[in-house]
């Protein structure tokens, strides 16, 4: 059942979502691990009559302090929203991170915006969360101030799978290293990539197989190579299916990397049209073929075994 979420850009909360049970976190790519979290909140939530919020920064941290990581999530902030509509959540307060609130002091986080503000019964977190200045906050001193501020914190044992702590940064390698069955796995879903579709140099085109070119954004790249995907359109619910390149397509000597992605059966114009593309399978890595013809006979091949997904 999609719940009908408020969402807010800072911590001014209408009175009726005072009190409730808030977790913090980036909750990129909202994996098995975070739906293990939302679903103990639910029982709370359910026990104590309470509202369930989240607190979730824009952009992520990390991203922030280092300007030099450029492809690195899961999820965009559409898929997350998408997502927690699902998982029976009120609201979500999606906070700018910039230089300001990148300096606020832990306790002044703690008392002026989980206490005086949100007035929040239980926080969720998990046990390595760091916040405020120079990241000088954490667990210790959420639970410190638990009797004074009057709220309880929550700290729930991550999920472990194939003796593995599912996490949002194992994930990101499992897609680095090709092993997107792991990660589809972990995450509970097909990872997806949402871009809009641009108008390239028509190289594939010219040599039979056309493909929508779309931009990678900041997601985080997976293993270079041909994967079996299906294809989602904006207001239109038939999945298309189709073989997807992530590379540079080094057998025409391009640098920028890319991704093409080629629908079966499919002749519409798609151009600067939105589209989510769902990860089923990975096919092989980029590779660089002595000529054209090579390409096109690999391709064939790239599709047979794609069209078996």
């Amino acid at each position: 059942m999609v719940n009908k979420i408020k969402f807010y850009n800072n911590f001014k909360v209408l009175e009726i979502h005072k009190h409730s049970i808030i977790l913090i976190g980036n909750f990129d790519g909202l994996h098995l691990g975070h739906q293990k979290l939302f679903k103990l909140a639910k029982k709370y939530k359910k026990k104590f009559r309470l509202k369930i919020g989240i607190i979730t920064f824009e952009p992520m941290p990390k991203m922030y302090f280092n300007k030099s990581i450029k492809n690195f999530r899961l999820s965009n902030l559409d898929q997350k929203k998408k997502i927690l509509e699902n998982l029976g959540i009120d609201f979500i307060i999606i906070k700018k991170f910039d230089k300001k609130f990148s300096r606020i002091q832990s306790y002044s986080f703690i008392k002026d915006v989980l206490y005086k503000s949100l007035r929040a019964k239980y926080i969720f977190v998990s046990d390595n969360f760091r916040f405020g200045n120079k990241r000088e906050g954490d667990v210790n001193q959420l639970i410190r101030n638990e009797r004074y501020l009057k709220y309880k914190i929550i700290k729930p044992k991550p999920l472990i799978l194939k003796n593995k702590v599912i996490s949002s940064t194992l994930i990101r390698n499992l897609l680095s290293n090709g092993k997107l069955q792991h990660a589809n796995q972990f995450l509970g879903r097909t990872w997806s990539i949402e871009s809009k579709v641009q108008k390239g140099r028509q190289l594939g085109k010219k040599i039979g197989f056309p493909t929508c070119n779309m931009d990678m954004k900041n997601y985080v790249i997976p293993k270079l190579g041909v994967y079996a995907v299906k294809i989602h359109r904006k207001n239109n619910r038939k999945i298309l299916k189709g073989i997807a390149n992530i590379g540079y397509r080094p057998t025409f000597n391009q640098k920028k990397l890319l991704l093409e992605v080629y629908i079966f059966n499919f002749s519409e114009n798609l151009y600067n049209k939105y589209l989510t593309i769902d990860f089923i399978n990975f096919i092989r890595k980029e590779k660089k073929f002595k000529n054209i013809n090579q390409l096109k006979k690999q391709i064939k091949l790239d599709i047979k075994l794609a069209k078996k997904n």
